[in-house]
């Protein structure tokens, strides 16, 4: 039995089908400067697996809240699904929402930080 050469096998041309028209359907938005110094909220939701004195060490460590707010934020997300973190300009809440999702990656925990755009 022949084997034939890998580099002279025939592809069908898939391309040729004058009956067939890709329209790309995709929109793309430039962001400028200003929108990344628009304002953003940074929200953490609950989950049901993150210890809640570890909630607050990061929320005072990445985020500056006195002891008091960060009980406040984590009782709130706690109760409630989500809270409130913070309002920040956008690559400052990307850089702090990446860093306290490191750390609690680092230490199994499934903790989630999301920005959404201050309107």
């Amino acid at each position: 039995m022949a084997t034939q050469d890998p580099d002279t096998r025939v592809m069908p041309d898939l391309t040729s089908d004058p009956d067939t028209r890709v329209i790309p359907d995709v929109t793309f938005i430039v962001a400028g400067r200003e929108d990344f110094e628009k304002p953003y909220r940074v929200i953490i939701e609950n989950d049901d697996v993150t210890p809640m004195d570890f909630v607050v060490m990061v929320l005072r460590l990445f985020f500056g809240l006195s002891l008091a707010d960060a009980m406040q934020v984590m009782l709130t997300a706690h109760n409630d699904g989500r809270a409130l973190v913070a309002t920040m300009p956008f690559e400052e809440a990307q850089e702090r929402v990446y860093s306290a999702h490191t750390v609690a990656r680092e230490e199994g925990y499934p903790l989630t930080f999301y920005l959404e755009p201050d309107a």
